[in-house]
């Protein structure tokens, strides 16, 4: 049930961040490295404060909706009631997203589809290299753990 479990909280976050960028991967700028946003910022693609916007209601929703869906599985489908449970639950839902977050979205999707390419932007990097990866998710290992 727990892997059933942590592959629908991963469909989640796909999910989210595809209604998120819609058909057109601009309306995810935020997710790119700043040199990227800067140059779709420069070639008219969208500006600065259209930017800021989407990241914070995104994040917003975001947040909530994986909070929810988080406190719903551990609490009402899995009936936990004691903190060392509850803490030990979602720190496996935390990192697995993690992980996911890193090497399925990042790596594998962002990384190997022509949809997250933008006209004009194609000799910039815009996918973390596996260092970069391993680096992030290592601190936000941590992250989770502590809180």
């Amino acid at each position: 049930m727990l892997l059933l479990q942590l592959f629908l909280y991963c469909l989640l976050f796909t999910a989210m961040v595809k209604i998120a960028v819609g058909d057109n991967a601009v309306n995810g700028l935020y997710f790119y490295p700043q040199p990227v946003q800067d140059r779709a910022i420069a070639l008219g693609l969208t500006d600065r404060e259209t930017v800021r916007r989407r990241f914070r209601r995104f994040m917003t929703a975001f947040y909530l909706v994986m909070l929810v869906a988080l406190l719903g599985i551990v609490g009402i489908w899995n009936g936990v009631r004691d903190f060392g449970s509850a803490y030990w639950q979602s720190l496996l839902f935390l990192e697995v997203m993690n992980v996911y977050d890193g090497v399925a979205i990042d790596k594998l999707w962002v990384g190997h589809s022509r949809f997250w390419q933008l006209p004009g932007a194609e000799d910039l990097p815009y996918v973390q290299t596996w260092g970069q990866v391993l680096r992030k998710r290592c601190r936000l290992a941590l992250v989770w753990v502590a809180g």
